[in-house]
């Protein structure tokens, strides 16, 4: 191997400090490194804190890896809840309960919310981290080519969507919390 070609990457400019891979200057591994760990433990807004903030010791370069890799690795933690429900036992759920909610009028069929009720648990998956309130403009330009067949208007369909929302984040999110808090309790035990 050529020495010379070795030695052109190399700069005493510390704050040049070039990617192995890219050459891009301001790699920051310990940045990347602690924002990927973070990502797995907290999710994205921990792991985007937790990451910029080692990373920004570094430079303002190892910020942004560190917030990207954190980000990355808290939305697969959102993707495995997203995986991990089953559209059969809400739409069943759904059919068994809708008429005893408060917004349903009598002879209502749930064809007419089930597009509702189903466009919340999804809409829930694909904004992990966020409040039904933060993403409720979003939801309501999007309704009409969400809703399929149903005739309601998104006045109409919010309470289902936002019943559907809340019952995910008590059915998975609180079932995944168990589960993290049952596995470090086991991990306390052994140590």
């Amino acid at each position: 191997m050529n020495n010379r070609n070795i030695n052109a990457n190399r700069t005493d400019d510390p704050a040049a400090n070039p990617d192995p891979i890219t050459k891009t200057p301001g790699s920051h591994p310990v940045g990347t490194g602690i924002g990927a760990a973070a990502g797995g433990a907290a999710g994205v807004g921990g792991a985007i804190a937790a990451g910029a903030m080692a990373g920004s010791a570094a430079g303002p370069v190892g910020a942004a890896a560190g917030a990207v890799i954190g980000a990355v690795a808290g939305g697969l933690i959102g993707k495995g809840i997203a995986e991990g429900i089953n559209p059969s036992v809400e739409h069943k759920y759904w059919k068994e309960n809708y008429s005893s909610c408060p917004y349903i009028y009598p002879g209502t069929s749930y064809d007419q919310f089930g597009p509702a009720y189903q466009y919340g648990w999804e809409s829930r998956s694909k904004h992990s981290g966020k409040s039904f309130d933060e993403v409720e403009e979003d939801l309501g330009d999007n309704w009409k080519s969400a809703r399929g067949k149903s005739n309601l208007s998104w006045d109409e369909a919010k309470p289902a969507a936002r019943d559907a929302w809340e019952r995910i984040e008590v059915v998975y999110m609180d079932a995944a919390d168990e589960d993290e808090a049952a596995s470090a309790g086991e991990e306390d035990e052994e140590q």
